[in-house]
């Protein structure tokens, strides 16, 4: 836990700082948040005002002004005492006002899902942003400071807000530049959602001995350098953060040895001829390993870092990675937007800001085309992914994109006509096919066709960034209205089907209207619209048209659910079940208790799949006819006279190990000519073997036979039914 941060501290901190703020007004604020959060306790026991105090002196780090620094103090002092905002506008002018609101938690207003929820908050975070970049700086350092005292909360909420860290804010400071915040919260994440793997490289780093290797490293470096004429540099080491190592071992499945960048050594120096001139020595000094080198000076990544990356081995055999940048890159990759800070310094012309905030703006953008808040929360977290890559057109420009994106995001990237006109795509003059994910360097030609071409819609299915999807849907919405409404009907009467709901045909429109007001739509015609251009997903709506469907039903009370003939009739299924009052259904086996021809059965209508065959005696039987909605999807079955059938069950036998054990097994149930399907074994710590065989038989006399069976086998202990 961090230490408590007291106001006189930060008081400090700001002198030290060696920059002109406003401590007047400063006072004030602090003065205020005191008196508003006063008697307030964190969750750790610390006085409340501790919080803003800190996220306070984590802008004075970062060298933010005075307007930051009271909205920091003043950002819960709204909605958590009751303070108006109207008051922090009198008292401290506009600007801090808008900053305090803009900062202030979010999630007041009522959603159906915690989804819809996160989608909003995204945005509304983006579009505050995209207003006045101080407000998600100082939304980060709130979030850092939680992070870093989240052990007094519950594991839940632990667990949560790890998640949430690790999906939208840490993306967020990534792509802002932010790289030591970022870092630091995606391993305060890890601690929480894999503490085990998160303690493991905890131990590989301990025992690494990496330390003194990179100190020796450095000076040796420091020493080459000076020799060559370069006396003023500055060297820092640098150990890789602990989630990029859980990454390439556990994700990538790679081992430690394959790591190649776990230690690194800075080179920070005056002039970009002298980060050149550096890689020179070093390269003389160390062999580079080949493919490891990366110029991110000549082509910045598109949060504005730079610098020149190589991994070199020396005499020790252990690969190292050295970093070469200007002292002015180093600040620029440790606080990102921050190092560029220039509101009221009174530097005229574009600022590099305006550049480095682009993306929100496009991001918005592209998710106006979207009614689906869900929808808005992938594309968002998608096109915030940290990987990405670097691509060129014909031209020589430099194209960015999200790892994974295809050729045709490619063409959307580059503009909307470009995009609908696409007929094919050459990759380093090869053609490729339409789903080809592009990689960094490569060459991408895109093949054109007729001005009014257009997209196909299976390209919404093919595409990675939400740019291009909006660009897809926009295109449909604006050519194609008619189609787009016969595609949605018959999409929405096709999910009608599949989930069973039959709508009286004298209803049918009226339902339809219904069910569009409550997706804020004007008429049935603008959903069908929406469903046919992608903009509003099915999969959302349906838990409404259910709903709905249950309200009709119930006002006309004749009509049963399922349309169940009262008179029961049996008909024989081709998998040798007799369901009561359906003909000709599918019928498929539940895998959770594999019955058998002989077993006490029950049946059940799934949505979209026939029915289910359980074993009345099932787990989930008994689980799912506690609840009453699904009270009139139980149905009787009974198995049919002579079923000729096989059935697949799995067996699971205990034995004490030995030689030639699977030999016997396999032996015996061959001379019963049984089919085997499956086989596998294990050896438990006791001395035993557990083997699971799933087989072929016809009924529950033909299983049982086959069990006393394997039972004479010797060191047999055990022979049980197990699930498949």
């Amino acid at each position: 836990m961090t230490n408590p941060m007291t106001f006189e501290t930060l008081k400090e901190q700001i002198a030290a700082s060696g920059r002109q703020y406003n401590m007047e007004m400063i006072e004030r604020a602090y003065a205020l948040a005191e008196q508003s959060h006063a008697g307030q306790r964190r969750r750790s026991g610390e006085p409340y005002i501790t919080h803003p105090v800190y996220v306070a002196s984590l802008l004075v780090e970062m060298g933010l002004d005075t307007e930051s620094l009271c909205a920091a103090l003043l950002h819960d002092v709204v909605e958590d005492t009751g303070v108006p905002l109207s008051e922090i506008k009198s008292k401290f002018g506009e600007e801090i006002a808008l900053l305090v609101d803009g900062v202030t938690k979010l999630g007041q207003i009522p959603f159906s899902s915690v989804e819809e929820q996160q989608a909003e908050n995204i945005r509304k975070m983006l579009l505050a942003m995209s207003r006045d970049v101080r407000v998600i700086i100082i939304k980060l350092c709130d979030r850092l400071h939680n992070m870093r005292t989240l052990e007094a909360m519950p594991e839940q909420k632990q667990r949560a807000k790890s998640l949430e860290t690790m999906e939208v804010y840490a993306p967020i400071a990534h792509r802002l530049g932010m790289s030591a915040v970022k870092e630091e919260l995606e391993d305060l994440a890890l601690k929480y959602l894999d503490p085990i793997g998160y303690r493991e490289i905890e131990e590989l780093l301990a025992h690494g001995g990496g330390d003194a290797f990179i100190e020796r490293i450095s000076g040796d470096i420091r020493q080459r350098l000076e020799q060559n004429g370069i006396h003023d540099c500055e060297l820092e080491s640098r150990v890789k953060s602990k989630y990029s190592i859980y990454r390439k071992l556990y994700m990538q499945n790679k081992s430690i040895e394959e790591i190649y960048d776990i230690y690194a050594v800075r080179v920070i120096l005056h002039t970009v001829t002298e980060c050149y001139n550096a890689l020179g020595i070093i390269h003389d000094m160390y062999r580079p390993i080949p493919n490891r080198f990366k110029d991110y000076i000549s082509t910045p990544k598109p949060n504005m870092y730079q610098s020149l990356h190589t991994t070199v081995i020396g005499k020790d055999a252990i690969p190292f990675e050295i970093q070469i940048r200007t002292f002015d890159m180093h600040y620029t990759a440790e606080y990102g937007v921050a190092a560029h800070w220039k509101y009221k310094s009174g530097i005229s012309g574009k600022d590099k800001l305006e550049e480095r905030l682009a993306w929100v703006r496009q991001l918005l953008e592209s998710q106006k085309e979207s009614e689906d808040a869900v929808d808005i929360l992938r594309n968002i977290k998608s096109d915030l992914l940290p990987e990405e890559v670097y691509v060129f057109t014909p031209k020589g420009d430099v194209i960015n994109l999200p790892a994974g994106a295809t050729v045709i995001d490619f063409a959307y990237a580059i503009h909307s006509a470009v995009g609908n006109r696409m007929t094919g795509a050459k990759v380093n003059g090869r053609i490729v096919p339409l789903s080809y994910p592009v990689k960094t360097g490569e060459i991408v030609e895109v093949l054109t066709g007729a001005k009014d071409k257009g997209p196909s819609r299976d390209w919404l299915g093919i595409v990675k960034t939400g740019e291009a999807k909006s660009k897809i849907r926009s295109w449909f919405k604006r050519e194609r209205k008619e189609e787009n409404i016969a595609e949605g009907k018959q999409a929405f009467d096709r999910e009608l089907r599949r989930y069973m709901i039959a709508v009286p045909p004298d209803k049918y429109d009226s339902f339809c209207e219904d069910l569009a007001k409550r997706q804020k739509l004007n008429s049935a015609e603008e959903m069908f619209a929406s469903i046919g251009y992608g903009g509003l997903l099915l999969s959302r709506i349906m838990p409404k048209v259910k709903e709905e469907y249950a309200k009709l039903v119930k006002q006309s009370d004749p009509v049963e659910v399922f349309d169940v003939p009262k008179a029961p009739q049996k008909t024989k299924a081709v998998e040798g079940v007799i369901v009561e009052g359906l003909d000709n259904c599918l019928v498929k086996f539940a895998r959770c208790c594999n019955p058998l021809p002989g077993d006490d059965i029950v049946g059940f209508i799934t949505r979209g799949h026939g029915v289910s065959i359980h074993k009345r005696d099932c787990v989930n039987v008994t689980a799912a006819q506690v609840l009453d909605e699904n009270s009139l999807r139980w149905v009787k079955v009974e198995w049919a006279d002579n079923v000729k059938e096989d059935f697949k069950s799995t067996l699971e036998i205990v034995c004490n190990d030995r030689q030639g054990l699977i030999a016997d097994v396999s032996t015996q149930l061959a001379s019963m000519h049984i089919t085997i399907f499956a086989f596998g074994t294990k050896v438990t710590q006791d001395g035993r073997a557990i083997i699971t065989a799933t087989i072929s038989i016809n009924s529950i006399e033909h299983l049982n036979s086959v069990i006393a069976r394997l039972k004479k086998i010797r060191d047999v202990i055990s022979v049980e039914r197990a699930a498949q």
